[in-house]
């Protein structure tokens, strides 16, 4: 399991119940809680970690954590296409713009290594989609492909309906004839499974599989009051768990995952999640887990309503 600081780097996110996460969001406040979340993940086994230039301060909590604690052996990620615009403001009109022009990449990748240094190994392109046309711009590619060659891991994440089918096309970009994309990141959870196949296909292809909004931004949780997750609940009430731990536990069930990001803004909540590896998942619970699935439309539509809180 790695931490991914989407929740933590920013005053406001789209998980459900972030303002009852934190104490105080003034940036100070912010940074020692993110700090006391990232010792407490260190300390539990988590290794990964992932971080945006979107994400607010993210790189620089990370990194002034990273510094200061000086880990060993674990493996830092950053983003590049999203430009944080909310000036730590929650009522912001825009929270975050996206552009994935080759000015934007070289900008943005200045920045990142400004901050987090040697310590980046992975670099991804956030969100990338068909539309957005990142997969067929050559000089991003080549850029991107020169980066590659200096040591970096070349990423990319996925977002929307078509995940599936920009996986596919990803697959195929090679220079040189050496593979552009080392990782993947992707959208799965019990609600939305939509690229899984293509998933597993990345897996035996050699590329890293992570996955993100493995609890649907906070609706696999307790805190979804609504009938959707009435199932997750009732089969976490059995197991003697929570229905964050089992969702999680389900993602860690497909062995073609190599790394599950928690998503986790409070150290209670990253012990709760971490109860996923405790969890052993006979046919029963995987056949009613299977009742959640939803419709890939449906579920981005309402993710897209969610609200920054």
């Amino acid at each position: 399991m790695g931490l991914g600081l989407a929740a933590l780097g920013r005053p406001g996110y789209i998980n459900l119940g972030h303002e009852q996460d934190f104490i105080a969001r003034d940036k100070e406040a912010m940074a020692r809680q993110s700090h006391s979340v990232l010792d407490e993940a260190y300390a539990l086994g988590i290794r990964y970690f992932d971080a945006a230039r979107s994400y607010g301060l993210a790189e620089r909590f990370l990194a002034g954590w990273l510094d200061t604690k000086m880990p060993l052996s674990v493996v830092v990620g950053s983003k590049w296409g999203y430009t944080y615009t909310a000036n730590w403001q929650l009522s912001a009109e825009q929270h975050e713009v996206k552009e994935h022009s080759l000015s934007n990449l070289n900008k943005q990748w200045q920045e990142s290594t400004d901050i987090l240094g040697d310590w980046l190994e992975l670099y991804q392109i956030h969100s990338a989609t068909l539309e957005s046309g990142v997969l067929s711009n050559q000089e991003v590619l080549a850029r991107l492909f020169e980066l590659k060659q200096t040591g970096v891991a070349i990423g990319l994440s996925l977002s929307g309906t078509n995940q599936a089918a920009t996986l596919e096309q990803a697959l195929t970009i090679t220079l040189q004839g050496e593979r552009l994309f080392d990782t993947v990141q992707a959208s799965f959870n019990l609600f939305e499974r939509s690229a899984a196949s293509i998933l597993e296909q990345a897996h035996r292809e050699g590329i890293g599989v992570i996955i993100k909004e493995a609890l649907a931004n906070g609706r696999l949780t307790a805190r979804n009051q609504e009938n959707e997750v009435q199932t997750l609940l009732e089969a976490a009430m059995r197991l003697e768990t929570s229905p964050d731990a089992l969702a999680l536990a389900w993602v860690l069930h497909h062995d073609w995952v190599d790394t599950v990001l928690s998503g986790a803004a409070t150290k209670t909540q990253l012990a709760s999640n971490l109860k996923a590896f405790d969890l052993k998942l006979n046919e029963e619970t995987l056949k009613r887990l299977g009742e959640l699935e939803q419709a890939p439309e449906s579920y981005w539509q309402k993710r897209a309503g969610l609200c920054w809180n």
